[in-house]
């Protein structure tokens, strides 16, 4: 290995020596000495020296911690380029020697989750710790480089040790040092990590690239199976990962051919049993594998960017089918509509949705915009709050979605301009059954009273659930007791019957002296 220069020898020696901490203890001291051997003109220049070859070793060491030197090594991690570069010459390197190499893809567990919580600044402020961290756990001689905000590749150069047990060992290690807390506003705040890693002799390819998309791929496997999980490539790792892949870009398309499609989940009054709106819920018209919800094509849509682009081709077809329920002569007095945060962070929303309701002669109020209660408990961002409120100063219904699950405080509630809670399915299944059960949803609904805002029960299956959610208070009922969800095409079928069956039904008495 080459050693390095005499200049770069001089830098980190000079870096070294003045910035750190002990230097600062002989300023004093070499003040006094300046000022003892040549009177005020030398304490004057030690005065204004000292500052300057701080500042210079500051500057030094800055570009010690960007530069790599001859073996690869960087005290920092290295630009992208400079890492596919280097893994070129180790994977020739573990070619040659018949010794092994490794690639490890690196993700911060619910990075989504700690921007929300703690903000931007936070955010970027942990990345930079689990960049030291990965730093003070590999070999001097290994590369890292950072994919984005929370995801790092690190190279494992050749060595005769370098088998599946060391890079489990490895990765163990980097979980271990990730884990320990991070300050963060003078709070201690905990995460974790997941890990997919590729040893060279798992992958046969002479592209580097393939070597690092199959430890990306086993990172993958690893976010699919929890928190601080650790994978390794192997040829199943590779099916999974094309079948995903295919699916990604059968997506894509089926977002632009219409095969994305809402389904309409039905919302009625427990007071008369009229239908008050219905809930718009995306399925994937898949031509070769059926129906699917989107538990299967929304991980891979967060993946590729594409829950903007989903939210807009719903709101298209929700737009349009009220708009044929009017001309049915069938008034749908309200559609909610899911609103993740990627969307809710766009600082453009506002002046988009006022375009699409515009296009489609919509009034906003017969929007009700869903936004889980995870967004409101954490702490959401400027852009987040601006589109919130924005959109209740329209007219739009803002809906607290599965309400019970999160932490939303009644401050946010109000701040927020909160229409309507749903109460979470978990409360509501079997309540008929479980008196503590009751006691909690009566405890919701006579808070919500209090604050007036509306209450809508998810997961409402049997009519005894049915029941007790009007005597206990709650406005709206939904679920498959009611209705399961169903394409646009069956929605005036389900109108027409829906409206013959409840015709002349008494109203269900309250416990509670509500009214809606």
């Amino acid at each position: 290995m080459p050693k390095p220069s005499p200049a770069e020898r001089f830098r980190e020696i000079l870096h070294v020596v003045v910035d750190s901490p002990q230097a600062l203890a002989f300023v004093p001291a070499v003040c006094l000495s300046a000022f003892w051997l040549g009177g005020e003109t030398a304490l004057i220049s030690a005065a204004l020296g000292l500052p300057l070859l701080f500042a210079i070793a500051g500057v030094l060491g800055s570009h010690t911690h960007t530069i790599a030197d001859a073996g690869g090594r960087a005290s920092g991690a290295i630009p992208r380029d400079t890492f596919q570069e280097q893994m070129k010459c180790i994977q020739k390197t573990s070619q040659s020697s018949g010794e092994n190499a490794a690639c490890l893809a690196i993700a911060l567990d619910d990075h989504t989750g700690l921007l929300d919580i703690h903000g931007q600044a936070a955010a970027d402020h942990v990345a930079l710790q689990f960049s030291d961290r990965i730093l003070s756990v590999i070999r001097s001689h290994d590369i890292l480089t950072r994919l984005s905000s929370d995801r790092f590749l690190v190279g494992l150069r050749p060595s005769k040790q370098l088998d599946l047990e060391a890079c489990i060992q490895m990765s163990g290690r980097i979980q271990a040092a990730i884990e320990e807390p991070v300050l963060v506003n003078g709070a201690g705040v905990y995460v974790s990590c997941s890990i997919g890693f590729c040893l060279q002799s798992s992958v046969q390819c002479t592209d580097v690239k393939d070597w690092t998309d199959a430890s990306i791929a086993a990172l993958t496997e690893a976010q699919r199976h929890g928190p601080s999980t650790i994978r390794a490539y192997s040829s199943e790792t590779r099916r999974r990962a094309l079948v995903r892949a295919n699916l990604r870009k059968e997506f894509e398309t089926a977002l632009d051919n219409g095969q994305i499609r809402p389904w309409f989940q039905p919302q009625i009054s427990t007071d008369t049993g009229e239908i008050t709106g219905f809930e718009a819920l995306a399925r994937w018209e898949h031509p070769a594998k059926g129906i699917m919800g989107p538990q299967v094509f929304l991980p891979f849509a967060e993946q590729a960017e594409l829950l903007q682009r989903l939210g807009q081709v719903m709101r298209h077809h929700v737009f349009e089918a009220m708009n044929a329920w009017d001309r049915a002569g069938v008034f749908v007095p309200r559609v909610g509509i899911n609103f993740s945060s990627e969307e809710l962070r766009d600082p453009s929303l506002i002046d988009r949705l006022k375009w699409e309701l515009d296009q489609f002669d919509l009034p906003p109020d017969r929007l009700a915009v869903e936004i889980l209660e995870t967004v409101f408990s954490r702490r959401p961002d400027d852009v987040i709050t601006r589109n919130v409120t924005g959109m209740a100063a329209m007219g739009c219904c803002i809906d607290l979605d599965d309400f019970g699950t999160g932490h939303a405080s009644i401050a946010s509630i109000k701040r927020f301009d909160v229409s309507r809670i749903k109460i979470d399915r978990t409360f509501v299944t079997k309540a008929d059954q479980d008196p503590s059960q009751q006691q909690l949803v009566s405890a919701i609904l006579t808070m919500a009273e209090r604050l007036n805002l509306e209450t809508l029960a998810e997961g409402v299956e049997t009519p005894g659930e049915h029941a007790l959610m009007a005597q206990l208070g709650s406005n709206h009922v939904q679920g498959f007791g009611i209705g399961r969800p169903m394409p646009f095409e069956k929605t005036l079928d389900w109108i027409a019957t829906h409206r013959t069956r409840t015709k002349g039904l008494p109203e269900i008495k309250r416990q509670m002296g509500r009214k809606s």
